[in-house]
């Protein structure tokens, strides 16, 4: 698939035709130009070689609905995305941003396999596209979108937004704002640069440790953007935005699901305005040499935080038999 020429092959052309161009892309969701019967023949010829819909993936479907997809890119380069099927309407795609990561978080397969490149927004858009088709054949429609998946997002920062926008945009996918979400390790520029974007999406912190000490030994980058930076500047996005934020914290049987680092989490969070704050709890998946919290650790700490009264929940973990869930996409 390559929509970067859209434009461009249009430009010469009336503006309504670029409107139509965009429909069909987006809610006629068609897979060929040559469904695009509003097109004469030629146009129609003549989109599918500079801008063809063809998207190139390989498919696998777990025990719980859950659907991977290992895309391939135009450069011959392949990503991971994931659509996770809840079971009550809601249908969420988790998108990949780049081409494996720099980040080398240990707890991560993505950070394993190094970094290729980042992904532009069209190649985002990309992997949506792919499950809106998909869904589209059971009258179904993507209502959610993470960018979780492949990369750090605010690594790839003005590509990242631009395909917010297309997702968001009515002569786009027309999700709601409110229904994206973007998650960070802690990249400090980006919170602050999203504080001031007009847009009303939500914003995740992959914070995984509740101090410098033990966070820096699983996850590098907090050598450089250190808890109090990453803190202080989401104590800003919320001043600004006055939007809840997630802090998502995987739990690692002996590493960080002690007692004391949940009191230490709880203080952490408690300096925070709690009301706009609440911790997702997410029981490792096997990537690594480490080792999931035991259910009953994870129920422990949940109610250590909810003593201190912070909101929690525990995520569902999709896609584990297909290698899908939180921490396992790579190509």
């Amino acid at each position: 698939m390559n929509l970067n020429n859209l434009e461009k092959t249009l430009k010469d052309e009336p503006a309504f035709r670029l409107r139509q161009a965009k429909e069909m892309i987006y809610k006629n969701l068609i897979n060929d130009w040559s469904e695009a019967t509003n097109f004469s023949l030629d146009w129609r010829e003549k989109l599918n070689q500079e801008c063809p819909l063809t998207i190139t993936a390989e498919t696998f479907k777990s025990e719980d609905d859950s659907l991977k997809i290992l895309l391939t890119l135009t450069d011959g380069l392949k990503v991971e995305s994931v659509l996770m099927r809840h079971g009550d309407g809601r249908n969420t795609v988790c998108v990949s941003s780049a081409v494996g990561c720099p980040l080398g978080c240990l707890f991560c397969a993505t950070g394993k396999m190094g970094f290729k490149r980042n992904l532009n927004a069209p190649e985002m858009v990309e992997q949506v596209l792919y499950f809106s088709r998909y869904l589209k054949k059971m009258d179904e429609r993507v209502s959610n979108v993470v960018f979780m998946g492949m990369g750090e997002p605010f690594l790839n920062y003005d590509h990242v937004l631009e395909a917010v926008r297309i997702l968001n945009a009515k002569d786009g996918l027309n999700i709601g704002a409110r229904h994206i979400s973007i998650s960070t390790a802690g990249i400090v520029p980006g919170i602050k640069k999203l504080s001031d974007e007009p847009l009303q999406v939500n914003l995740a912190i992959s914070l995984h440790a509740p101090n410098n000490n033990l966070r820096s030994k699983i996850m590098p980058i907090d050598k450089k953007y250190r808890i109090e930076m990453i803190m202080a500047a989401v104590d800003k996005y919320i001043e600004k935005t006055n939007r809840k934020v997630m802090f998502e914290y995987i739990m690692i049987q002996n590493v960080n699901d002690g007692d004391e680092e949940a009191r230490e989490l709880a203080m952490l969070i408690n300096k925070m305005p709690k009301p706009l704050c609440f911790v997702n709890l997410i029981a490792y998946n096997a990537t690594a040499v480490f080792k999931p919290s035991k259910p009953e650790t994870i129920k422990r700490f949940k109610q250590i935080l909810e003593k201190k009264d912070i909101e929690v929940a525990e995520r569902y973990r999709f896609g584990r038999g297909i290698k899908a869930a939180c921490g396992q996409l790579a190509s």
